[in-house]
Formats: C-alpha cells, structure tokens, sequence
C-alpha cells in the first residue's frame, strides 16, 4: 500500500448524502409557477429569536467571545442543560443530573462521535436501527466500528423490537443507538418502549445511547418523553445525546451536548480535546441565552411544526396519492413511494428533475429501505403542503 493512499476506512464510507441529492438539481432554473420545494435536510425554516440576535450581537463583542471555553463548555451552560434536564424528565422523583454529567460538543453528530470513541473501539459493534440517520452510519464505518443493523417494521411502529435487539447482542455489543423523536422516519417512541429498551440494555451490560435532537417538538402532553433519569444508576446505562441546533434555530452555531456518566465523559474530554478543544463560545453563549430566556418563543415554534405535521398529513389523505405515510413526527415523514420494484433513489431523483420535489430516498438511511423516501418539511411553511401532495400526484401519471 502506498503510504500516500487515504484511509480505506473513509474511502469506504458513503459519501453525504445532502450534498448528493443537491447535485440532482444543481445549476437549474425554476419557473415561478413551479419553484423547487426543498424536503431535503433538516433545518428549521425560520430565523432565530429577534432577542437572540440582539443578545449575540453585543456578545460578539465581548472579548471572551473569541476564546476558547473549558472542554466541557462553560459553566453556566453545563449547569443550566443539567438543570432543564433534571425539570423535563422529573425532578423531584430522583431526575437530578449533575453539571459534572454535561459535556457541551460542536453540534450533535460530533456529540455521537465523541460517545462512541468513548465506549467503543475498531472491531466492536454498535447496534444501529434501520433506516438509521446516515451520520451515525458514517461515524461508525471510518472508526471501524460494526454498525449491526436492527430491522424496524411498520407493525411496529417503526419503533425497535426489544427482542430483536437482544438476538443480536453478543460480546463485542457496546451500544444500542435509539433517536426519538426520529430521524428519518419522525416515529416518537413512547416511555413504555425507551423503558423496555433500558431494561435490555441494563440487563445485558450495553449501553443505550439516546439521540433525543428533536425532543423540543412533540407535545407531549404534560408527560415527560421517558422516566430513565429518574432510575437509580441510570449513568451505568444511559448516554443521552442532544442538540441545540434545532430548538433555537442554531443549526450554524454548532452546539449540541452528552449527558452521561462523569467517567466515561472524563474519557471523552481527551477526544473533545483533539476534534475542536471546545464548541464555539458563541454558540454556547447562544445556547445558554436560550435556556434562560426562550421558553415562550420555543412554545410558539412547537405549535408552528406541529401545524405543519397536521397540514402535511392532511393534505396527503385528502389528494388520493398512492404515496402512503409510513410514520411521521417532529421534523419528518418516512413515506412509502407506490411504485412496486422501483429503486427509491430513482423515484426521488425523478421528483426532483420532473418535479421540483427535492426529498431523499430510503435508500441512504440502509438496507431495506427502497420503497421509502424522507420528507424533511420543518424549512416549509404548512400552506405549502397541498402543493407537494399535488405534485406527488402528478408524479403517479
């Protein structure tokens, strides 16, 4: 092997996808009566707070602003994410998270590749859930990481199967990976199921590492999304993943977080430390302004993607398509295409170039998937909806 050659391990990792599927269209023009509607990638579709660029904008000025932070992050914000986090999943009935348990990360994904280095090494296997979010997959192969795919099925909700996880556990078995809400298929598990899956894990000495990106957008009607902080021990258990990108319109600030065990998180420092010696500060100061002071703002852009959940819903049960909503929550609708024997990423090719739909097909989120496309609809506004439900109409002639 020639020593110049790259890495085979990345050389063997997909390429993103995004920027796949934005090639499908690159260089077009778009007629006004038909313009690209764009279900690709997941970013909110709407600025942040008036009174967070306010408050960043004087912070830019701050001289502390272009230093680094402690590779945790800063205080305040450790403190603050452990504190909402005790309060959301019930504090007072034993969900108390120490600041020691936070670790503040350049976004979410580098939140999962710290993680995994942390709990896992080359040879190991991670138990990942399909379709699985492309990221995940991708982080797993370049570290040499097995990525053991769990079938998920539609009778189930689209929501992994305890007992089909636990067949595939075996002594190189690090972490069972769950999102919830999901991304690609916008499934919610419910508190019963996330238990269940704690339970294995606990049981069988694997870790459960709990991507919760999109927590912020269900309603979840005066429940907590789940109980596990409130379980005595859950650090020997539970990593919990999160993300400030979403909730706050901070998708360029790059700010995401683990909770976890304060000695796996000591480990984790050590690989914090070489990625990015810290998340940007101002983005930490973003995340922190937001914690303190945007709850009614949150509340208001809950509502707002929760209308666009119904609309979308709505306006494919009312065309007649034969496009078939497999699940749908948060930011997401995993969709089943009507063309029987036809490769999804065909079918979403074909929406793009014939219909100015630009979405992703099954196929990029792993084995199984091509009768499923991903509509990513939080960047559209819901009086959009019908229009994608005519198109994808249109795409059946």
């Amino acid at each position: 092997m020639d020593r110049r050659d790259v890495n085979p391990l990345v050389a063997a990792t997909e390429a993103p996808p995004i920027a796949e599927a934005w090639r499908w269209v690159e260089g077009r023009s778009f007629p006004a009566d038909k313009p690209l509607i764009d279900l690709c990638q997941a970013v909110p579709g709407y600025p942040p707070a008036d009174a967070l660029t306010a408050h960043l904008a004087e912070q830019v000025r701050a001289p502390d602003t272009a230093r680094y932070t402690a590779i945790d992050g800063i205080p305040p914000l450790t403190a603050a994410l452990a504190r909402r986090t005790g309060s959301l999943y019930g504090a007072g009935h034993g969900a108390e998270v120490a600041a020691g348990e936070v670790l503040i990360t350049a976004g979410c994904n580098q939140a999962f590749a710290v993680a995994v280095m942390g709990l896992a090494r080359a040879g190991d296997n991670v138990i990942l859930p399909a379709p699985w979010y492309f990221n995940h997959k991708m982080t797993l192969d370049m570290l040499g990481i097995e990525a053991r795919p769990l079938a998920l099925r539609e009778e189930h909700g689209l929501i992994p199967d305890p007992a089909e996880a636990e067949r595939l556990i075996d002594a190189g078995t690090r972490a069972l990976v769950l999102i919830s809400p999901n991304n690609p298929t916008g499934a919610i598990a419910s508190p019963e199921a996330i238990a269940a899956l704690y339970e294995l894990c606990e049981r069988r000495g694997v870790t459960l590492l709990l991507d919760e990106t999109y927590r912020d957008f269900p309603d979840w009607e005066g429940r907590a999304p789940h109980g596990l902080f409130q379980r005595p021990g859950w650090q020997r258990t539970l990593v919990q993943l999160y993300s400030f990108s979403k909730v706050y319109s901070l998708a360029g600030y790059r700010v995401g977080a683990v909770i976890a065990d304060a000695g796996l998180l000591s480990q984790a420092r050590k690989v914090m430390d070489c990625l990015a010696i810290c998340a940007p500060h101002v983005g930490q100061k973003a995340a922190l302004f937001g914690l303190e002071n945007l709850d009614g703002w949150v509340a208001e852009k809950r509502g707002d993607i929760l209308a666009r959940v119904h609309a979308f819903q709505s306006a494919m049960e009312a065309s007649g398509t034969g496009y078939r909503i497999a699940s749908i929550g948060a930011y997401f609708a995993y969709v089943r295409h009507p063309f029987a024997g036809k490769r999804a990423h065909e079918v979403a090719e074909g929406l793009a170039r014939d219909h100015n739909i630009l979405c992703l097909p099954g196929s990029m989120f792993g084995p199984g998937q091509d009768d499923y496309l991903r509509f990513a609809f939080a960047n559209v506004d819901a009086a959009v909806m019908p229009e994608i439900a005519r198109r994808l109409v249109e795409s059946e002639r």
